[in-house]
């Protein structure tokens, strides 16, 4: 299973690293508040919606992105290297 390990929560940002090893999936959430990712690997996820529809997502080493809050999905590592980022919520 996916890993999350809680590297800061101070009540302004909620900062998780998180590890999905090969095969492994970050199971069914919503994201609660705006976030960052910022990708330490250059690998393939696949992202399951709730609405069952799937995004391929290229990701590359240090090249962060921004989702809106809202989002509910499953994240999917379906290659055979491990898949680490660090996920940086605004909780305020």
């Amino acid at each position: 299973m996916a890993t999350g390990e809680t590297q800061i929560d101070n009540g302004i940002f909620r900062v998780t690293k998180w590890t999905i090893a090969p095969g492994d999936a970050i199971p069914m959430h919503v994201h609660e508040f705006e976030y960052a990712v910022v990708p330490l690997v250059t690998e393939t996820m696949h992202v399951i919606n709730a609405d069952g529809s799937e995004v391929v997502a290229k990701i590359r080493n240090g090249q962060s992105y921004t989702r809106p809050s809202g989002a509910e999905h499953t994240v999917e590592n379906r290659g055979s290297r491990t898949i680490e980022f660090v996920e940086v919520e605004r909780l305020a």
